[in-house]
């Protein structure tokens, strides 16, 4: 048997001829130089250096060589693929360092700029005083209730003790969102609850006695935008039920909570009047908080608070109905309990001396500022 013959070249491989190497290597570099971005060169990469470049296609076809014309067509394709990646390489750090310093002017920031052009917004005051009255009687260890906006009729009206033909009840009053089944007047069905009042029987219904609740919140009539009315506005109701309150429980109520708001010399006053859930039922007024009562019959010292008079009517109070008490499961034989209400926005008028109710429900940032971030 004869030797087998290594001087010949069963296959002849076009693709590793030197010169068919080095145009791949010039194209590769050539693809490299063109990309004027990394997304660019990234498409470039792809084509010249991955599994389907002519590079590596040409590396399979190494295989197809007899054993001593392996080594020599090995190291000219790994010479060019080691000056391909090279060029890649320098190629990325270059436009690396164009992206950088292209974004170092095109998201330049001028931190001499003045800081404050836009505005810094407020809480709306309506709310820090709700929350700051609230927190007076929580320290006094009532507890915040809440209740539905669209209000049943009979928790609005029936169960404090409005009859059927109350005022209140009519249209012109109240917003109506249901009327009774199948007629067109509104007698019984849901309204927009017209104050906080019905908290005070929701609260009597699910929760144990005593009750000692503060209720504050958004209510609608239907009233005029002008400057002392709004359609819709917010109240804060208070709430007391217990054994053996009286109407001076109530009068030591308000006095604390009157001199935490407004001054420790402060002073109230309650005058008899009437409200179909209290009984016997009060207005209260305060001690005018500008001129201390001293503008009464001094025409030399007039006060545009209180018209000269020296009070301030703050709003309504009064002991419990024993019926609307009967009206929630309660025993006015073995308990009573006294309540209060008024309006949010009349005190802020009071307290910050605002003459028109509109300027609170405009949302005009110039009228909310003044009043800071307290909370």
């Amino acid at each position: 048997m004869s030797a087998p013959n290594k001087s010949y070249d069963p296959v002849e491989v076009e693709t590793l001829k030197p010169e068919e190497i080095e145009r791949m290597r010039d194209e590769a570099l050539a693809a490299f130089a063109a990309a004027d971005s990394l997304d660019a060169l990234h498409e470039a990469k792809v084509a010249q250096t991955g599994p389907a470049s002519p590079l590596a296609l040409a590396n399979r076809e190494i295989g197809a060589l007899p054993p001593h014309a392996k080594a020599e067509a090995g190291k000219r394709v790994g010479q060019a693929r080691g000056a391909v990646n090279k060029a890649l390489a320098a190629r990325q750090v270059e436009l690396e360092a164009e992206r950088d310093a292209r974004v170092l002017v095109e998201e330049a920031v001028d931190v001499t700029l003045p800081y404050d052009r836009v505005p810094s917004g407020a809480r709306h005051p309506l709310t820090t005083m709700m929350e700051r009255v609230a927190d007076v009687f929580v320290a006094m260890g009532y507890e915040v209730a809440e209740g539905p906006e669209a209000e049943a009729e009979w928790f609005n009206f029936d169960a404090l003790n409005f009859l059927p033909d109350h005022p209140a009840r009519q249209m012109q009053d109240t917003f109506f969102v249901q009327g009774p089944k199948g007629t067109e007047e509104s007698g019984s069905g849901v309204v927009l609850r017209t104050h906080t009042s019905p908290v005070q029987a929701r609260a009597l219904l699910d929760r144990e006695l005593p009750v000692y609740i503060v209720c504050p919140g958004r209510v609608f009539r239907t009233d005029e935008l002008d400057a002392t009315h709004t359609p819709v506005f917010h109240q804060i109701e208070l709430l007391a039920i217990d054994e053996g309150l009286t109407m001076a429980d109530l009068k030591g109520t308000l006095d604390h909570m009157v001199q935490a708001l407004f001054g420790a010399d402060m002073k109230t006053r309650l005058r008899p009047n009437y409200f179909p859930f209290t009984e016997p039922s009060a207005e209260m007024d305060m001690l005018c908080y500008v001129c201390k009562g001293e503008s009464i019959g001094n025409p030399d010292r007039p006060c545009r608070t209180c018209s000269s008079e020296g009070w301030i009517e703050l709003g309504g109070c009064g002991m419990v109905n024993p019926r609307v008490l009967t009206a929630c499961g309660v025993d006015p034989e073995k308990y009573s309990g006294f309540a209060f209400g008024f309006g949010i926005e009349r005190m802020l008028m009071f307290r910050h001396n605002v003459e028109d109710m509109r300027d609170m429900v405009e949302g005009d940032v110039r009228f909310t500022r003044p009043f800071g971030m307290e909370i």
